[in-house]
């Protein structure tokens, strides 16, 4: 495993955009933590965002989740970016040649996209923990260390989600090609949730929820729901509107943790199958 991961680093160390995009993604997770500081004007409220008591322990381990998880776009293109240079540049072949097995080579790549994936949800995890010890009004170990299956939630969606993009890269080979192919599954995703919903609403089915374990996207979202109507400020917001008797669901739901293992373990499994019989 070591070795396998050493060459995949290495390759990861000599690209230049790879370094870069790495970069931005840990900047702007770093400028969380000032995001405390922000003033707000929202309803009747005025001050900083640490006022509404998003960074208290342990609703902080879930907004910071939630809103992180939509960077992973810049490691996922990183991720489709080696795959493919790895075709025109003639990596791929080279490695086989040195005596690199086309089983070695998959796992090789999952193991450097487990650990970007467990990477990014460290980076996260310190960033919250920094965040809600500066700001939380909360500071028993017991309050700090509960609602911990986010920071899980998190690693599994992400890890799925880089899975998707080396499926992506190994089957298409270009790198735009790879990320355009990403993009229209989930407009693919959307359309059908759309679909889903028209025909729940006339024929009283209910396929909209199945497809929101079913589908990868959908799972992979899934995992991690909104937090908004978590925060108190909104929560009141809705009980004057009259929407206080609407329950929300926040909890992580089992069938998605399971639907997120096995399309990742279909996507890993797919690529091999695919590097196996290519011609490389």
């Amino acid at each position: 495993m070591k070795r396998l991961l050493e060459i995949e680093f290495h390759k990861f160390k000599y690209s230049r955009s790879s370094k870069v995009l790495t970069i931005i993604y840990l900047c702007i997770v770093v400028a969380m933590m000032f995001l405390g500081v922000v003033r707000v004007n929202f309803i009747d409220f005025e001050g900083s965002l640490s006022d509404l008591g998003i960074f208290n322990f342990p609703l902080v381990w879930h907004v910071s989740t939630y809103f992180t998880s939509f960077l992973k776009i810049f490691i996922a293109i990183v991720i489709v970016s080696l795959t493919a240079s790895e075709y025109s540049n003639r990596t791929i072949k080279q490695n086989l040649i040195d005596g690199l097995s086309k089983r070695e080579l998959i796992l090789s790549k999952f193991y450097f996209v487990l650990v970007l994936a467990l990477l990014t949800t460290m980076v996260v995890f310190i960033a919250s923990l920094i965040l809600g010890l500066i700001y939380s009004d909360y500071n028993e170990l017991a309050i700090i260390f509960s609602d911990l299956q986010f920071v899980g939630a998190f690693f599994l969606s992400h890890l799925l989600f880089f899975s998707f993009c080396l499926f992506a890269g190994i089957l298409l080979k270009r790198s735009a090609f790879a990320l355009g192919f990403v993009f229209v599954w989930y407009i693919f995703e959307s359309i059908l949730n759309l679909a889903a919903r028209g025909l729940d609403y006339y024929y009283e089915l209910d396929i909209t929820t199945l497809l929101s374990h079913v589908l990868p996207l959908n799972a992979m979202g899934n995992l991690i729901k909104q937090p908004f109507t978590r925060i108190s400020l909104i929560d009141s917001g809705l009980n004057q509107l009259g929407s206080g008797d609407m329950q929300f669901e926040y909890a992580i739901e089992w069938v998605d943790v399971f639907s997120v293992l096995l399309w990742t373990s279909l996507f890993i499994y797919w690529s091999f199958w695919i590097v196996k019989r290519r011609d490389l």
